[in-house]
């Protein structure tokens, strides 16, 4: 019969409830029946009923014993798992609670100035797109800075592949300085910082900010959005906040799902960077574990091949494959095969 075989529960149960004298005379019944019905003292050698009641009680023992500690264990870690949830929970209580002190209301007075503050921007800006679409302005000076920032480029950052002329250079945080906002990143999250033109601090209720797992959407509630669009790929929602800072700057933290490709840009609406002239910090590489580095190390090395017109290492070893073979095969002619 096994340690967990509950066969015969029901009827031991039973037989303890209708005994007034409880455990004890459970027991003396056991030794009873054994004494009366059975050979079990006196059909052995001397002394082994003695030893296998022995044996079994040591043996249950140590089983009750080991059972309680593991109760114990359990509970203890369900009240350690409920202190740190309760500690998380006055954390993040006390930050919400710092943010919203940060927030000054408008009165009715201060937001009908923020309104006209908001209107002469975009009257502004429209006027510059009705300026650009008729062709007005200092054609020549524009001529002559757009020649000037090619030649510099092409002196400082040489030939590029036809596929990324017109991209934007990377800013120190391997994102882009655009002209409503400025956004950074690394290869697990991407940051950005949207700001305000105003006079007057924003509170929360001023802000449209929604972030969906493949949309991102940031603005001033009852005026086009500043950011609309799909991202250029999935992010965890759940780790993803956002604030404001100062009373005039929202900043959106986004977290990467694919935390092994850089991003071109935030949405399909704004212009592309040149990810191959991304540079990562050697600090943040050093903090990966060993696979992930080898993978990042590998792809920042097919990044530079591909940019200097070189083979990238899978290449690499396909062509060392295809010699290898060429080797070992001579009489074969190679002269007229096309390889991909």
């Amino acid at each position: 019969m096994g340690e967990d075989d509950e066969r015969f529960d029901g009827m031991l149960l039973a037989m303890a409830q209708q005994m007034d004298g409880g455990i004890h005379e459970l027991v003396n019944t056991f030794f009873s029946f054994l004494r009366r019905k059975t050979d079990f003292f006196t059909g052995g050698d001397p002394g082994a009923a003695e030893k296998l009641i022995t044996e079994r009680l040591k043996h249950h023992s140590r089983l009750a014993e080991q059972a309680q500690k593991e109760k114990r264990a359990k509970q203890d870690a369900e009240l350690r798992e409920k202190a740190e949830r309760a500690a998380k929970l006055a954390e993040e209580k006390k930050k919400l609670e710092q943010t919203e002190s940060r927030i000054k209301e408008l009165t009715d007075e201060e937001a009908e100035k923020l309104q006209q503050e908001l209107d002469k921007q975009r009257k502004k800006e429209e006027k510059k797109r009705d300026v650009s679409a008729n062709g007005t302005g200092d054609s020549s000076n524009v001529k002559m800075d757009t020649t000037d920032s090619k030649q510099d480029n092409t002196e400082s950052e040489g030939e590029e592949d036809e596929k990324d002329k017109g991209k934007l250079k990377p800013n120190s945080g391997n994102g882009a300085d655009l002209p409503n906002y400025r956004w950074t990143q690394t290869l697990a999250e991407v940051d950005l910082i949207v700001p305000f033109q105003v006079g007057f601090r924003l509170k929360g209720k001023d802000v449209v900010v929604e972030i969906q797992r493949r949309h991102l959407k940031v603005g001033l509630k009852g005026h086009p959005p500043v950011i609309d669009g799909d991202m250029y790929n999935e992010i965890k929602v759940e780790e993803s906040s956002w604030l404001i800072d100062d009373g005039k700057i929202v900043t959106v933290h986004l977290e990467k799902i694919n935390k092994m490709e850089w991003w071109s840009r935030i949405v399909a609406t704004d212009p592309e960077i040149n990810t191959k002239k991304v540079n990562p910090e050697n600090s943040k590489l050093s903090d990966l574990d060993g696979e992930t580095r080898s993978m990042v190390e590998k792809m920042m090395y097919d990044q530079r091949q591909k940019s200097m017109g070189l083979p990238t290492s899978d290449e690499q070893k396909k062509q060392d494959i295809l010699k290898k073979f060429m080797a070992q095969h001579p009489e074969m002619d190679f002269s007229k095969a096309k390889f991909s």
